[in-house]
C-alpha cells in the first residue's frame, strides 16, 4: 500500500469555504486549474484583499489557521500581510486542483546586506500549460498576474507595472531568482528567493518572528497597503504614498486624525471604534 501523505504537506482545502472566498475576491470566472483560471484569481485576490500589519501593531497574535484566517480575511474583510493571505490563496488554489507549493523569500528593496527569508510567495502548476508560475498575492504591491518562472533576460509588463526576473548563483552555487521592479526610485529588486519547498510549519516560524520580533518592522508601525491596476497607495506610519506604474508618486504625512478615516476610504479596511482608538494610542503613535 502507497505510504498516506502527512497533512502538513498540504494545505488545507478541503477546510476552505470556496463560495465565501470568491465572493470576497469578486471572482466569478471558471473553477478549472488552467492558467486562465490562475491569472483571474490573483488579479482578484491581490486588488480586493489590503496587505496590513495592525494586529501585530497592536500586540496581538497573528494565527494562521485557516478558520482564523477565514473569520478575518473573508468575513470581517479585513487584511493580512504575506503569510496570512498566501495561506488563504494556497488553500483555494488546492481545493480548485492547482499544484502548490510554498516558496520563500528574502525582501531586499535594494538594500544590502543578508535579509531574513521572511516573505511568502507560490509557485504553481496548471493542468493545460508545462510551465510553473509565481503567484505573489501577498507583497502588498502586486504584480495582479501570475508570472512565469523563466528567466526572462529583460524586461516584462504586468498590466502597467514593469518588471524583470533573473536567475542567477548564490551562496555554494545554488540557483537564485530576483524579481525586479520598475517604481518611484527606477529599477530595484525587490526580493530574492530559491525553489526549496516551505510547508506551512515554515510559515509558522516565520510568521512567529514578523508578527513578534522586535527586530520586525511590522511590529513597529502600520504598514497598510492597496494595489490596483493604475495604483499603489502605501500608508508607513503616518505617511500616505501613491505610486503609479510610470514610476511617478505623492506623499503627504498624516495627522493622526486622520488615520481611520483613510484606513477605510483608501485601504477598505474599517476598523471597530475599539481597535481605531486602540491603534492611536499604540506606542508607534506616541513615540
Amino acid at each position: 500500500m502507497p505510504k498516506p501523505v502527512d497533512e502538513a504537506y498540504h494545505w488545507n482545502g478541503e477546510r476552505l469555504d470556496l463560495d465565501l472566498y470568491l465572493t470576497r475576491i469578486g471572482y466569478t470566472g471558471p473553477r478549472t486549474p488552467t492558467v486562465g483560471t490562475l491569472r483571474g484569481l490573483v488579479g482578484a485576490h491581490t486588488t480586493a484583499i489590503p496587505f496590513e500589519n495592525l494586529e501585530a501593531v497592536l500586540g496581538r497574535p497573528v494565527p494562521l489557521d485557516l478558520e482564523t484566517l477565514q473569520d478575518k480575511l473573508l468575513r470581517q474583510r479585513r487584511g493580512g500581510y504575506c503569510y496570512e493571505n498566501v495561506t488563504v490563496f494556497a488553500a483555494a488554489l488546492e481545493r480548485l486542483g492547482f499544484g502548490v507549493t510554498g516558496l520563500a523569500g528574502r525582501v531586499t528593496m535594494g538594500a544590502g546586506g543578508v535579509r531574513p527569508a521572511t516573505h511568502a510567495l507560490l509557485r504553481v502548476t496548471t493542468t493545460d500549460d508545462d510551465r510553473a508560475w509565481l503567484a505573489d498575492v501577498g507583497f502588498g504591491a502586486g504584480p495582479a498576474e501570475p508570472y512565469a518562472l523563466v528567466d526572462t533576460s529583460g524586461e516584462f509588463t504586468l498590466g502597467e507595472w514593469r518588471f524583470r526576473l533573473e536567475c542567477e548563483y548564490g551562496e555554494l552555487d545554488t540557483e537564485q531568482w530576483v524579481l525586479h521592479q520598475f517604481a518611484k526610485d527606477g529599477w530595484v529588486d525587490r526580493y530574492t528567493f530559491t525553489l526549496a519547498p516551505q510547508y506551512r510549519i515554515d510559515y509558522e516560524v516565520g510568521n512567529h518572528f514578523v508578527a513578534t520580533s522586535p527586530r520586525s518592522p511590522f511590529t513597529r508601525r502600520p504598514f497598510v497597503q492597496r494595489f490596483h491596476p493604475d495604483a499603489h497607495h502605501i500608508l508607513d506610519g503616518r505617511v500616505l504614498t501613491t505610486e503609479h506604474p510610470d514610476g511617478s508618486s505623492r506623499s503627504r504625512e498624516l495627522n493622526l486624525s486622520e488615520l481611520p478615516e483613510t484606513l477605510a476610504k483608501v485601504f477598505d479596511i474599517e476598523l471597530p471604534d475599539e481597535d481605531a482608538a486602540a491603534l492611536l494610542r499604540a506606542p508607534w503613535a506616541v513615540s
